[in-house]
């Protein structure tokens, strides 16, 4: 079920399935938010819950059994509840299920809620543990942007732009989707500013950890327009595209994919949050 905000300066369209935003449009009419082409890639805004990327060999093990689970988890293909809408808000909710516990073992609620205010959307994201063991959980957002977003632009002219000057290096991504933070690439030296060209994303994506910004911008020097993203609290930032697709993802996590060396325990995975019993 799609469900429509809307105030004087902009549009959202959120789809109950996944909590997955498909729409947002400025007050002109301009559609900012990636279509979700299959030639390139079919999703368009999907939540990562309850783990972001990939596992190994897609098992892992939690309280010593072993569980599989696709790539970013399964919110994205779970059907969310309505609890709350207004003409420019709404909040879904999402509760472990059959399906849920088959690859996560834990009761937990999930809620998403999304507030459309002049030309921003604000997401916020509640994870509770019901149950009465620690429960493990990473969480972050998928969102893909349309580049260029204007006819007579192109991809070259857009660049990703940090609110501070930043000195950074990221991981190897391998070719089964794993991390290598013992082999690192320089990105960032001391600036704050990265031109956009296809095969900055070849294997994968940019994957930032612990960056002094808090926001980040993927901008035009034609035009000027673009979006910023606000990912405050979130431990990591990825930034993907793939070949020559016309769209970047900007994506908050809080934590990240299995990690070369890693043990193949849930709970042990790089950035994941042990939530205590019955706390949020």
């Amino acid at each position: 079920m799609k469900l429509n905000l809307a105030t004087k300066d902009g549009f959202a369209e959120i789809d109950t399935m996944g909590a997955q935003l498909m729409s947002l449009r400025d007050a002109l009419g301009t559609e900012y938010l990636w279509q979700g082409d299959p030639r390139y890639w079919a999703e368009r805004s999907p939540l990562l819950f309850p783990m972001v990327g990939r596992l190994r060999s897609g098992r892992t093990l939690i309280g010593g059994r072993e569980y599989s689970m696709g790539c970013h988890g399964f919110a994205s293909a779970q059907e969310f509840r309505p609890v709350m809408q207004s003409s420019d808000s709404v909040t879904l909710s999402l509760r472990a299920n059959e399906q849920t516990l088959a690859q996560y073992p834990f009761d937990f609620h999930l809620m998403a809620s999304d507030q459309l205010a002049d030309n921003r959307l604000s997401v916020s994201l509640e994870v509770m543990n019901l149950g009465d063991v620690p429960m493990p959980f990473a969480i972050g957002g998928h969102p893909g942007f349309r580049v260029p977003l204007d006819a007579g632009d192109a991809f070259e002219n857009y660049s990703v732009e940090f609110e501070q000057k930043e000195t950074a290096s990221c991981p190897r991504v391998t070719k089964e989707g794993l991390i290598d933070f013992t082999d690192l690439t320089p990105v960032l030296r001391d600036e704050n500013r990265i031109p956009l060209r296809h095969d900055l994303f070849v294997p994968d994506a940019l994957v930032f950890e612990n960056l002094n910004s808090q926001h980040v911008r993927l901008v035009s020097r034609l035009t000027g327009r673009g979006v910023e993203l606000d990912f405050t609290g979130f431990r990591f930032l990825g930034i993907w595209s793939t070949g020559d697709a016309p769209f970047v993802a900007l994506e908050p996590w809080t934590g990240c994919a299995d990690c070369i060396g890693e043990s193949g325990v849930f709970q042990e995975k790089r950035g994941m949050t042990l939530l205590p019993p019955l706390e949020s």
